[in-house]
Parts: C-alpha cells; sequence; structure tokens
C-alpha cells in the first residue's frame, strides 16, 4: 500500500519540477487564456495569463501511475477516461487559441465525444461485473436500474467533467476542491483493500485504482503550487475535464454512485446554479443569483477570490467527510459482488 503514496509523490515531484518550464513554454507559445466579457470585470486583467496548464496534470498522473499501478482492468478505465476528457477539453482549449476567442469546441461534439467516452466505460463496467444498481445509504438497499444503468454512468461522466469545469473559474478553487474529493474516493479504495477478508481474497484491482487517485492527487498538488491565487497558470478544460472524468469514473467502479453527490457536491452545486440561472431567466425573466455559478456570485458580493475559494474548500472538505463516513459504515453492504 505504500506504493499508493509513492505514486503520488512520483506525480507531485514531476509537476512542481516541470512547471516552470512548461507555463514558460506556454508564455512564449502565447497560449493565454481568453476572458469572456460577460464575465466580473475585474478578471478582465487575467487576460493572456498562461492556460492549458492541464497537460502538466495529465502528463504528471500518467507517468506517475504507469510507473507504480499493477495496471488493472478498472485502473486502466478510469485512466482512460481521465484521457478521453482531457483530450476533449485539450481540443476545446486549442481552438479557443486558434480562434483568439473564448468560444472553443461546440457543446454537440462535447457530449459526443463523452458520450463515447461513458460507453467505454459501460463495457469495461460489464466486463468487471459491475451490478446495474445503485445502493441507497442509510435505508441500506440496492436499486437496480437494469439498462438505465448505462444512462447513469453518461450521465455521472458528462455530468462530473462539465460540473468541475464549470467551478474552474476562480485561482485554485477547481484544483483544490478535485483534491479533496480525490482524496475521498482514494481512501474509499484503499479502505475496499483493507478490508477485504484475506491476504488471497482481497480486491487487488480496487487498490490499483487508488494509484490513479493518489497520481492525480499529487499532479494537481504540483499544479496547485502555480495556480494558487494570484495564478501563474490556468488548467483549461484540459485540467478541469481530465479531474471530472477522473472522479466520475472512479465513482463508478467503486460502486458509490449516490455518494457522488457528496464527494462531489462542491461541483454539483455550481452547476445547479447554472441551470436554475437558465431556467429563470428564461421563463421568468429574472435572475436568481447575480451571476452564475455560484462562486461569481459571490464574487460579485465583494468577497474576494481568496476567501471564495478557502470557504469552498471548507464544504467540499464537510461533504467528502459525511460521504466518506457513510462509505466506512455500509462497506460490507455495498461491495461489488465477485469482485
Amino acid at each position: 500500500m505504500a506504493h499508493v503514496l509513492v505514486a503520488a509523490l512520483i506525480a507531485l515531484v514531476i509537476s512542481i519540477l516541470a512547471g516552470p518550464a512548461f507555463i514558460a513554454y506556454l508564455r512564449r507559445r502565447s497560449y493565454g487564456q481568453m476572458i469572456r466579457e460577460e464575465g466580473p470585470q475585474h478578471h478582465m486583467a487575467k487576460q493572456g495569463t498562461p492556460t492549458m496548464g492541464g497537460v502538466l496534470i495529465v502528463v504528471s498522473a500518467s507517468i506517475a501511475f504507469l510507473a507504480t499501478s499493477q495496471r488493472t482492468l478498472p485502473a486502466l478505465a478510469i485512466f482512460g477516461t481521465m484521457l478521453a476528457c482531457g483530450a476533449v477539453g485539450f481540443v476545446d482549449d486549442f481552438k479557443k487559441q486558434l480562434g483568439q476567442r473564448s468560444l472553443g469546441l461546440s457543446g454537440r461534439y462535447k457530449m459526443l465525444f463523452l458520450g463515447a467516452t461513458a460507453a467505454a466505460v459501460c463495457v469495461a463496467g460489464d466486463h468487471q461485473h459491475l451490478r446495474h444498481a445503485v445502493f441507497v445509504p442509510i435505508v441500506d438497499k440496492w436499486v437496480g436500474l437494469g439498462p438505465l444503468w448505462y444512462v447513469l454512468v453518461f450521465f455521472i461522466i458528462a455530468g462530473a467533467a462539465n460540473a468541475v469545469n464549470l467551478t474552474d473559474g476562480l485561482d485554485g478553487l477547481a484544483a483544490g476542491t478535485s483534491i479533496i474529493a480525490l482524496f475521498t474516493l482514494t481512501a474509499m479504495a484503499v479502505t475496499v483493500f483493507i478490508r477485504s477478508t484475506s491476504p488471497t481474497g482481497r480486491i487487488e484491482n480496487r487498490l490499483d485504482a487508488a494509484f490513479m487517485g493518489a497520481a492525480l492527487i499529487g499532479a494537481a498538488i504540483g499544479f496547485l503550487w502555480f495556480n494558487a491565487f494570484p495564478a501563474e497558470v490556468f488548467m483549461g478544460d484540459t485540467g478541469s475535464m481530465a479531474l471530472g472524468g477522473a472522479i466520475g469514473a472512479m465513482a463508478i467502479f467503486l460502486q458509490v454512485d449516490l455518494l457522488l453527490l457528496l464527494v462531489g457536491g462542491i461541483f454539483a452545486i455550481e452547476a445547479l446554479s447554472v441551470m436554475l440561472q437558465v431556467v429563470s431567466f428564461r421563463h421568468w425573466g429574472r435572475r436568481i443569483f447575480l451571476m452564475a455559478p455560484l462562486h461569481h456570485h459571490f464574487e460579485m458580493k465583494a468577497w474576494s477570490e481568496t476567501k471564495i475559494m478557502v470557504r469552498f474548500w471548507i464544504v467540499t472538505g464537510i461533504l467528502c467527510a459525511a460521504g466518506f463516513a457513510l462509505f466506512y459504515k455500509y462497506w460490507p453492504t455495498i461491495r461489488p459482488p465477485g469482485n
């Protein structure tokens, strides 16, 4: 199990050591952030800050994962989801740079590619004999979904990727909250391994999934070193969608789909704030929030970026602690059969 920490350490060292050179490369190539005019006006000062820093996260995590893991199917599926979602984000970022505007890949194509990624996750899940059901904590019951499970997988992958992307609006916000969420899911994977009945019957592939989580944690911490306020680099859609996709895939293979509402609660709240704002404005001509996503609402109320960031981290920590507590209590019941 010590190798899980090694994966995080390798990714952290790579990310921190390669960071300055990579940021300098982005500056030389003039890969700067495009700021939308309808956003908070003080964000215009960030125009031109190097973006696509998510490449640093993905590369660092990939090297650490491949160097330490046993490459079991669940871990490879999580790894592949990270790469696929990151690739969608990279195309989006690159199109923005080519067009020198804040509009990149169309939403239709994003959802198409995310749908293909979700389909691959479904195939891997069926190969692992994952239940086509969700476990409901507290009532201690499985709820069968049948074919609707495939729809749920799509919503988890696409929802998580886009929700983390929406959260990436302030220095250090998406990176910090993702680290906390990934730490919780990685702890769940390690717990599954530790609480398996015997050394020969332990769920090795769940521990291997922890290597992917640990690698992403180390890479994201190294990135946060440069992304903390005032940010020297932004992760862009490359990083936010890669992190979101990995979080969603980990929840699927750990069979903790409903707990993702707590572990990824801050991302769900951010996405919900956008949906409520759009629905309210279209149907009633009124805005619920001063600006959406939610972190911009607090900016408009004159909260500083660091205050919003830290308080969102705190809320994420509380929600993740609640999610892990439920997992720890009900784990013997939610253990996937045959794994």
